[in-house]
C-alpha cells in the first residue's frame, strides 16, 4: 500500500505535499500534547474503563441466597484450618478492604506466607487467580487456600469429619446441595458464592463514566485524561474491572521483609521445590519468579497478574511483595519508569509526570473507590454433643 501511495503521489506532486503536510500536522499535534504515538493509538485500542455488569456464576454453581448464607460462616470459621484457629478472613478480613494491611501475609502455625494477600473485592470478575494465575477459579484458588501447607493446611477428609459434626451445617449441607452429609467441594462451592457477593459499590468513577461530569473532582477528571494518555495506564489496567488480566514484568524492588525473615525463606525454598523449578532455579533465584512458575518459560519471570484498581484506597500496600504503602509510592515508581529487570514490558518507561499530574492520577485512582464493603462475622454453630454413656454401659 506505501508503495502504490508514493508512487501515485510522485505523479501527483500536490499530493504528495498533502500527505507531507498531513504528517508534520499530527506529529506537531503529539509534540504538544507531550504523548508518543503508541499512548494516542492505545486510546482507541484498549477496552475503556467502564461499570462493573452483574456478576455471572459458573454453570455448576449458581448463586442463591442460602448459598451466600452457608458461606459466609465457612468464610469466617476458623475450624476451616489445620489447627482450628484461622479462617479465610483471617488473611482477607472484612474490616481492612478483605486483605491483610502487612506487606506478606502470614501463614498457618509455624509458617509463613510469601506474598501479599490480595484482596478478594471483585474477585467474581476475574478469570484467573492467585498472583501468578495458578487457579482458574475461585473453587480452585479457596482449596489451594484451605489445603495449602503455608495457609490453612487442612486435609480434606478432616475438614468433612469436622462439618459432619456440627448438626446445623449437616442441615444446611443438605438444603443448600441435597447431601446426607457436608462436602468439601460443596463448601468450596459455598464459600466461592459468597466471594461472588463482595463487589465495589457506588463509586464515583463509574458515574463519571456513564456521563455524570460532577460525580468526581476538576483534579480526578484531569488524572482521567493522563490514565487513557500521557500515563499510559490504560494499557494494562482497562476495561470494567481495571485490569487486563494478562501478565507482565515491571521491576518492583525487593521487599526487605522478605529477606530478613527466616520463616520467609523457607517458604519461598519450599515453593520453589513444590512447583518443580529445574535445581538451578531452586538453588539460584532470590526473587518470587511469578508467572513462570506456571509456564516454566524464562520469559516470563517476574511477571504477575495485573490487579484491578476498583478499591484500592481500601487494599493497601500494593505490588505483590507488599513494598509500595501509598497510591503516591506507586506512582511514582511508574513515572520512573518502574524497575530494572531482563523482560521488562516495554509500556513501561519514564512517564515524565510533573508533581501535579502525579497529584491528579492519584485522585482519579481514589475516584475508582466507592462506600467501604464489610461484613459482620455470623454467630458459628457448634459442634454436636455426644450422650455420655449410662452407667454400666
Amino acid at each position: 500500500m506505501f508503495e502504490r501511495l508514493s508512487t501515485s503521489a510522485a505523479r501527483r506532486p500536490w499530493k504528495l505535499l498533502f500527505w507531507l503536510g498531513m504528517g508534520l500536522a499530527l506529529a506537531l499535534a503529539l509534540i504538544l500534547s507531550g504523548q508518543q504515538p503508541a499512548q494516542v493509538a492505545a486510546q482507541d485500542t484498549y477496552p475503556p474503563l467502564a461499570p462493573l455488569p452483574p456478576v455471572v456464576a459458573p454453570p455448576d454453581n449458581p448463586i442463591t441466597p442460602e448459598k451466600v448464607e452457608l458461606g459466609k460462616m465457612l468464610y469466617f470459621d476458623p475450624r476451616m484450618s489445620g489447627d482450628g484457629s484461622m479462617s479465610c478472613n483471617s488473611c482477607h478480613p472484612a474490616s481492612t478492604g478483605w486483605g491483610v494491611p502487612t506487606a506478606i501475609s502470614f501463614g498457618g502455625a509455624g509458617t509463613s506466607h510469601w506474598r501479599n494477600a490480595q484482596t478478594i473485592l471483585n474477585v467474581a470478575y476475574y478469570s484467573r487467580y492467585n498472583w501468578d494465575g495458578a487457579k482458574k477459579s475461585i473453587e480452585k484458588q479457596n482449596a489451594g487456600a484451605w489445603g495449602g501447607a503455608v495457609a490453612g493446611n487442612l486435609d480434606s477428609a478432616l475438614a468433612e469429619e469436622r462439618l459432619a459434626q456440627i448438626p446445623e451445617y449437616v442441615e444446611r449441607f443438605k438444603d443448600v446441595f441435597g447431601l446426607e452429609y457436608p462436602t468439601w467441594d460443596a463448601a468450596l462451592k459455598a464459600v466461592a458464592t459468597y466471594e461472588r457477593t463482595i463487589v465495589s459499590r457506588n463509586v464515583p468513577a463509574d458515574a463519571f463514566f456513564e456521563g455524570d461530569e460532577d460525580a468526581i473532582s476538576e483534579e480526578a477528571k484531569r488524572g482521567y485524561e493522563l490514565f487513557n494518555g500521557k500515563a499510559n495506564c490504560i494499557a494494562c489496567h482497562n476495561g470494567p474491572l481495571a485490569s487486563d488480566g494478562t501478565y507482565h514484568a515491571i521491576g518492583v524492588p525487593q521487599n526487605p521483609e522478605f529477606y530478613t525473615s527466616p520463616l520467609k525463606q523457607i517458604t519461598f525454598r519450599y515453593e520453589q521445590a513444590a512447583k518443580g523449578v529445574p535445581e538451578e532455579v531452586y538453588r539460584t533465584t532470590d526473587q518470587d519468579l511469578g508467572l513462570y512458575y506456571v509456564t516454566k518459560q524464562d520469559e516470563d519471570k517476574g511477571k504477575f497478574r495485573t490487579p484491578s484498581l476498583r478499591d484500592l484506597c481500601y487494599t493497601a500496600p500494593y505490588m505483590h511483595n507488599g513494598v509500595f504503602q501509598t497510591l503516591e509510592e506507586v506512582v511514582a515508581f511508574y513515572n520512573a519508569g518502574g524497575g530494572d529487570v531482563p523482560n521488562k514490558d516495554p509500556e513501561i518507561y519514564p512517564l515524565d509526570l510533573t508533581e501535579e499530574e502525579q497529584s491528579d492520577l492519584v485522585a482519579f485512582l481514589e475516584s475508582m473507590c466507592g462506600d467501604p464493603v464489610t461484613d459482620e462475622p455470623p454467630e458459628l454453630p457448634p459442634y454436636g454433643v455426644f450422650p455420655a454413656p449410662e452407667e454400666g454401659e
